[in-house]
């Protein structure tokens, strides 16, 4: 036999299921490309002389590990469809004369091409697109930053060795699948009818349990520490709902729907309920799969937009004033205060900078834990954040009076009270003292970083000096030379650019115990949240077109399942109108399923994310909702505009 027989047949197969490998061959070339660029920035060596730059690599190298496995997961799926549309063909082949070491020669080739063009394609498109991804990144760090553009070798060497074993695999999977079957089994492959599937209702009610205790977890998770392990939890919960529910609630739906008969003795919905019953089972697991692809779009890039374009919004949370300069001191000490004033005030004058705002504060703060309403304690006034550990911020009245303008008259056991986020009773034991909650405040009474801690935080007012003395002291008993002093601080606002704020801050930053600046960790912010844009962006792009991929093979799997379907209809007498309206009603109802749940899915996830987006100082809701909706909105049209074109391919299958 001719030596280029086997390679001339496989490039003519690939050319004639060319409506099958084609999309196929854009997800490997589109797959290899985000692996390298990904790799690309990972290992730029100019990544670690960045402000921020190990938050970055993290978060780099945590996307090129999610597409390294996304590709394997994804591409093994796509893989299996082709296959299974090429059985009938690969058992003709079979009848005809061709050994099965023969259709393995022919398969090696077909697996070597695509190979070929989806890691040449890739590399190259990677390779011309890193540039201007790496400027789209630049531009979501808002500065400028030492990473070179160029070829990446490592990157190169790590796409190539991944896709090689990937494409391996998956040739040995192929070959040992038609090796194992026989010729009737291949050629009825591609056809194989399904029984109809059994109601499975443990199934359905384990899946709702599972996507209730995820939705619960979700809306009643309060601590923003206690919902980054229990996320994961809510997360896997969901996963395991969507798919019991998907494959066995639809079914116990699909029945219930069949056993309404002024329903189901239609014409559209007689033929497509029955239909998507009988092939449930494999439907079903497409469907969750674009369920969970959709959500993860929606909360991925919704949540890193809103990140991005919240910055200005975390830093005005996490830093009260252009520069904050705190000083312990033992109480009564004003003269160290005064003095720390001064010298500020002096030094900001020396820089040049004229001073438009300056708020001075006292208080004292230190660790507790909690037990019904008694603090307790431990030797070590942990300040390790848990979500068991309170953090109390004590002021005496009149400090209150001169932050606020607001009198506190209070008794020697009367408190006024800011909690957040758990809220404490109308009393609590505190040093064998218990105190009397009089008001809750709407706000916290001071301006301090003590508010963007991942801990329950108490800001409360006491009634006078004596009364924190008294605090004071009971907090060294028990701590002793582990115990917090009394914190004075200044947060001053200052004009010029910030350059010259940050400047004035370096003057000043040796004055104070602990010395913070706005404009001085902007850069940390912006490389912090612009990588994260960049990868929710870059990730979602991906979960997107696996998303479109897994849509579009599933109407041409099902176009074709359902044409001689369709013929056997219209022989018995169902026009061609009748056809079309069962058609578009299967096609909707499948169709749609799948966003409608990621949307309710979503919902559920909001209280929760909202907890989360704390830990990155994000506390503006409202820009929260509108980022959602603006990411629902542009899926929904995104994935309308997938419907009308791939419902299109169905229609010229079936008809």
């Amino acid at each position: 036999m001719n030596r280029m027989f086997y390679p001339k047949l496989a490039a003519s197969n690939i050319k004639k299921n060319g409506k099958f490998y084609f999309p196929y061959i854009l997800t490997c070339i589109g797959t290899v490309l985000m692996f390298y660029v990904m790799s690309f920035i990972a290992y730029n060596p100019g990544i670690m002389k960045m402000p921020g730059g190990g938050s970055l690599l993290g978060m780099m190298t945590f996307g090129t590990i999610t597409i390294g496995i996304f590709s394997v997961i994804f591409l093994f799926y796509t893989n299996s469809f082709l296959m299974k549309r090429r059985k009938k063909e690969l058992g003709l082949y079979n009848i005809l004369g061709m050994e099965k070491r023969h259709i393995g020669k022919m398969l090696f080739f077909e697996s070597l091409y695509i190979a070929v063009i989806g890691l040449a394609g890739g590399l190259l498109c990677g390779v011309l697109f890193s540039k201007l991804i790496l400027l789209i990144l630049l531009k979501m760090l808002n500065f400028t930053t030492p990473i070179a553009f160029g070829v990446s070798k490592r990157g190169i060497g790590m796409t190539i060795a991944l896709f090689c074993v990937i494409f391996s695999v998956m040739l040995i999977s192929n070959q040992t699948r038609v090796h194992l079957a026989n010729p009737i089994e291949l050629l009825r492959g591609g056809n194989v009818g399904e029984k109809e599937p059994r109601t499975k209702g443990i199934l359905a009610v384990l899946g709702f349990l599972a996507l209730g205790s995820g939705y619960f977890i979700a809306i009643t998770t309060k601590s923003p520490i206690d919902a980054i392990p229990l996320f994961f939890v809510a997360v896997v919960l969901v996963i395991i709902g969507t798919y019991c529910l998907f494959t066995a609630g639809s079914i116990v739906l699909l029945k219930a729907l069949r056993k309404r008969k002024n329903y189901y003795y239609q014409t559209k919905h007689f033929t497509s309920i029955s239909g998507m019953i009988y092939r449930m089972k494999q439907n079903a697991v497409g469907l969750a799969n674009i369920c969970i692809l959709s959500t993860m779009v929606l909360v991925m890039v919704s949540t890193t937009v809103c990140l991005y374009l919240g910055v200005e919004d975390a830093l005005d949370f996490r830093f009260p004033a252009d520069i904050s300069i705190q000083k312990n001191y033992e109480p009564n000490d004003n003269a160290s205060k005064d003095l720390l004033k001064q010298e500020t005030l002096t030094r900001i004058k020396e820089a040049g900078r004229s001073i438009f705002e300056i708020k001075e504060q006292s208080y004292l703060a230190f660790s507790v834990g909690r037990e019904g309403n008694r603090f307790v304690f431990d030797e070590h006034n942990n300040t390790i954040a848990t979500s068991k550990q309170h953090v109390l911020v004590f002021i005496s009245a009149s400090e209150y009076q001169a932050l606020t303008g607001k009198e506190a008259s209070l008794k020697k056991d009367e408190v006024l009270i800011f909690s957040d986020p758990v809220k404490l009773g109308k009393t609590f034991d505190l040093f064998g003292t218990t105190y009397t909650v009089k008001g809750e405040l709407t706000q916290a009474p001071i301006e301090s970083d003590y508010k963007a801690l991942l801990v329950n935080s108490h800001f409360i007012v006491v009634a006078d000096d004596e009364v924190l003395e008294h605090i004071y002291q009971g907090e060294i008993e028990v701590y002793k030379e582990k115990a917090s002093n009394m914190e004075y601080q200044l947060n001053i606002d200052i004009n010029g650019t910030d350059e010259q704020i940050i400047a004035c801050y370096h003057k000043v930053e040796d004055l104070g115990d602990y010395t913070s600046s706005r404009a001085a960790t902007r850069k940390d912010f912006y490389t912090i949240y612009g990588g994260f844009l960049f990868l929710g962006i870059f990730l979602g792009t991906l979960f997107l077109m696996a998303t479109v991929l897994i849509i579009y093979y599933k109407q041409v799997s099902e176009g074709y399942d359902d044409k001689e379907r369709f013929e056997i209809m219209q022989k018995v007498g169902m026009s061609k109108e009748e056809v079309k309206n069962s058609i578009g009603s299967q096609v909707l109802t499948v169709f749609f399923l799948p966003i409608v749940a990621a949307g309710i899915h979503v919902v559920a996830a909001f209280p929760m994310i909202t907890r989360l987006l704390v830990l990155f100082n994000l506390t503006n809701t409202s820009l929260f909702i509108y980022c959602t909706l603006g990411t629902v909105i542009l899926f929904a049209f995104i994935y309308a505009v997938v419907y009308l074109v791939t419902a299109r391919v169905y229609y010229k299958i079936v008809k």
